[in-house]
């Protein structure tokens, strides 16, 4: 039986090239991409949701009667008219981890009216598959006191909760 000369051909080049692959260490097999991602992240901490590490994010802005917008890195404060009676200067402060989070300053600042806080998870690979998440109201380790009513916005992967004082938030599963 004879083989034909075009495939006679693809035959030694598959060869060729599959010879030419680089050598592989037999003793160090490789990683899946979910144990990189774990090794990265390390585990979901205490229901907070695990994110790629953050930066260092800080703003500060003057907000009055007449409400206004505080942007900390990817994170939105939103304080609407009315929910202060006089201008304070407000510090946001994302710190950088693997958490989604911020702080804000001066704590226990109290709002007339609900203010909205928008926090952003989308470097959070396991964002897409937690189908609700919520702003958690923490402490300075990241120990869940308790959660904000929340709107989570899976598509543009922002999570947004009503916030009534300040303290420090993060993103909940």
């Amino acid at each position: 039986m004879r083989c034909p000369r075009p495939l006679f051909a693809l035959l030694a080049t598959l060869v060729v090239v599959l010879g030419c692959a680089p050598e592989r260490d037999p003793t160090a097999p490789a990683v899946p991409a979910a144990a990189q991602e774990q090794q990265v992240l390390g585990p979901l901490l205490n229901g907070l949701l695990a994110c790629y590490p953050q930066p260092y994010a800080r703003a500060t802005a003057v907000i009055g009667p007449a409400g206004g917008t505080l942007q900390v890195g990817r994170h939105t404060l939103v304080v609407p008219r009315g929910a202060l009676t006089r201008p304070v200067l407000i510090t946001g402060e994302a710190p950088v981890g693997v958490v989604a989070s911020v702080s804000f300053e001066p704590h226990g600042l109290q709002f007339a009216r609900t203010a909205a806080l928008t926090l952003d998870y989308s470097t959070c690979p396991m964002g897409r598959l937690r189908l609700l998440k919520r702003v958690a109201y923490t402490d300075d380790d990241l120990n869940i006191l308790s959660y904000l009513l929340s709107r989570d916005d899976l598509l543009r992967m922002r999570v947004t909760g009503d916030l009534d004082h300040f303290s420090r938030y993060a993103v909940a599963w």
